[in-house]
Order: structure tokens, then sequence, then C-alpha cells
């Protein structure tokens, strides 16, 4: 049959990318490691430790599920193969939509695995923290930032990830002026290091009365939320630390006491801010966290190249610095700047679609890292 021929062609072309997934994976030493966590799972006193077994059994976990997952794509291919084999034998048109399903669902998770092949960084399985700054614009940059926030809650929500408002600044008419947002679920930081940057909107604003196209600017800056004691020292003298009234929403303790924290690493410029805990004390230790973090990767940046893509400072919120450009007038457009990835369904993309851009940012810096060690060599 010459559909089931041009399936059995097509499923053909992806025996080489399932042999470059397995050996990304590097399947073989994850067994190994497996084995390790198991035995050493099976030690007197194991469980005596509360907290070093949940982090081995955890470990335990993601790589069984992570060969496992490997597993199930190479049985589905397997799979495929005889049920294609099956039709031409029997010249069974009945089971070519089943043999199309079938592909269709093989492509998309081999899609998937390839990419959370490249989720390899040092940082990329933590959480994620992203601040959203809006630029100049004044309101029309404000509802820009608003929308940006939604997009990205909408995003995680499709993954299942949670979210944790960590500090909240209304706009002074409508919009954000700033949000700082906790994104927690697995490689959460190693997707969301691509929002990096400026993002600009092109638009008829529905707040100028002449209804003139205008473009708004917000940045967006994302950080691994690091939860181990860092190495960082940090002089008392170099901070300056503030206390302010939280704004947003948050229930009957927001706006009563003055617990939010903004603390400021002079010698740097990093300001680092948090609202989200009950106390000021809470507030200040998650505050404080987080700055550790930003120094810890700064030190990083400037000691190893190969992190030197953990944090670029976001430069101004302008023009000539945007990572990606959302055109809803006179045209509909989304355009990153870097890959070149690109797609008319604006409003999918508002809505939290953001995955093609994502896994075409992750392309790019792969292919992009290794040109630079070819380079080096």
């Amino acid at each position: 049959m010459v559909e089931l021929d041009q399936y059995k062609y097509e499923l053909s072309t992806f025996q080489k990318p399932l042999v470059e997934v397995r050996d990304s994976l590097d399947l073989d030493n994850k067994l190994k490691r497996i084995d390790e966590l198991d035995k050493s799972m099976e030690e007197p006193g194991f469980w005596e430790d509360p907290e070093k077994s949940t982090k081995v059994v955890q470990l335990a976990k993601n790589l069984k599920d992570t060969v496992n997952s490997y597993k199930e794509l190479e049985q589905q291919y397997e799979d495929i193969g005889v049920m294609i084999e099956m039709g031409n034998e029997e010249n069974d048109p009945s089971l070519v939509p089943e043999v199309e399903e079938m592909l269709r669902e093989f492509k998309e998770k081999l899609e998937t695995m390839r990419i959370n092949t490249l989720l390899s960084g040092e940082y990329d399985n933590h959480n994620a923290i992203l601040k959203l700054n809006a630029g100049a614009g004044g309101t029309e940059s404000c509802d820009w930032c608003s929308m940006l926030y939604r997009m990205f809650c909408r995003w995680s929500e499709k993954k299942g990830f949670q979210i944790e408002v960590l500090d909240y600044l209304d706009g002074d008419e409508a919009g954000i002026k700033s949000v700082t947002i906790q994104v927690n679920g697995i490689n959460a930081y190693g997707y969301l290091k691509s929002e990096k940057g400026v993002h600009r909107l092109v638009r008829i604003s529905p707040f100028n009365a002449a209804g003139k196209r205008q473009t708004s600017f917000v940045s967006c800056d994302v950080m691994p939320d690091i939860e181990e004691d860092l190495d960082v020292e940090v002089n008392d003298e170099d901070l300056r630390i503030d206390t302010y009234r939280s704004s947003g929403a948050g229930g009957q303790h927001i706006n009563k006491t003055s617990s939010a924290i903004r603390i400021t690493h002079i010698p740097t410029g990093i300001v680092v801010q948090c609202q989200n805990e009950r106390s000021q004390f809470q507030n200040k230790d998650k505050a404080m966290q987080m700055l550790k973090a930003k120094l810890y990767m700064l030190k990083q940046q400037e000691n190893a190249e190969k992190l030197s893509g953990i944090r670029g400072d976001v430069t101004e919120i302008g023009w000539g610095n945007q990572i990606r450009s959302y055109v809803l007038q006179p045209y509909t457009m989304v355009k990153d700047h870097r890959t070149n990835a690109e797609t008319g369904n604006v409003n999918s993309v508002l809505d939290g679609s953001l995955d093609q851009f994502m896994y075409a940012y992750l392309r790019w810096l792969s292919t992009g890292s290794k040109i630079s060690e070819d380079q080096s060599e």
C-alpha cells in the first residue's frame, strides 16, 4: 500500500536520530549509576539522614524515568514498524489512520526527548526566578509587562509548574511596573533561560487617543534558584537594606506592615526584592539567597567561559537590544531575533505557547557552543 510504504520510509529516517538521542542520554552510565544508588539505599543507616536520603531517592527516580522514557520510545518505533508490515501483508487500509497517529505521537515524544538532552547545563534542572521590568513608555509599557506576566504564567500552567510571586509593583494607571516570580518545576530554568533579554511589542495602543502604532519594551531577567549554601562572601558594609510595604495580591497581611525587603549590593549595583513571605525575616533570607546566587554566577561568568550564558546582563530596555518582537499591527508576527524562529499566531504565543521559541533557542545554543569549541581547538 502506497500510504504505508510512505510511512515506512518516514519511520526509517528516525533511526539515526533515535541512536543520537540514546548516545546523548548516555544510557549505559545512567544504568550503572542507578545500580549504585539502589545499592546505597539498601545499606544500613541510609534512612537516618532524611535530607540526604530524599535527594538520593529523587535522583534515582529521575534517572529511571529518563531510561524508561527512552525504552518506551524505542518500543514505539518497533511497534510502528510491525504495524506497517502487518498492514502491507494483510493489505488492510483500516490500519493507515492508526499508523499515522502512532507515528505522530512518536515524532512528538522524540522531539521532546531530543530537547531534554540539551538541558544539560549545571543549573538547567533548577527552579527559575524570573523578573519583568517595564521600560520607558509609561502605561503602555506597564500593560505590556502585565501581558508578558500572564504569558509566562500560562506557559507554566501548561507545563505543570508552580508559580510563586516574590515581588510585585503595580503600574501608576494600569498594568505592572515590575514583578518577580519563582517558577518551580524540573528544568524550569533550562527552559526559561531562553527568555532573558528585552521583549518588544508593536501595536495600536489602547491608551493612545490618536490610535497610532506604538512600540513598547519590557526586560526579562532569568536566574536559577540555587538553594544550596553558596561560597560567596558578602560584606555588610556593601549592602543597603530597605523595607517597604508589600503591594499587589496577597490577602489581609499585604500593606499592613513594612515586611517587604529590598537589598542593594552597592559594588555591583545588583538589586533584589522579596515581599512574598509573611515576615520581614523570611523575606530578608529569601532576598539574600537571591543576591548570593546572582553574585555567585557573576563570579562564575568572570572565571569560566562555559558559564557565560547563565546570566547575560540585561541592557537598556529599548531599541536595538530586543531578543524577540511581538507585532500586532499592521500584521501579526512573533519573531526571535537570535534564532529567526517566527510564527503568525501571536495570540497563541501570548497565551503561553512558547515551546517553539524555547526549543529553537536550545538548539541554537547547542550549535553555537559546538562551533565555539571547534574554533578553540
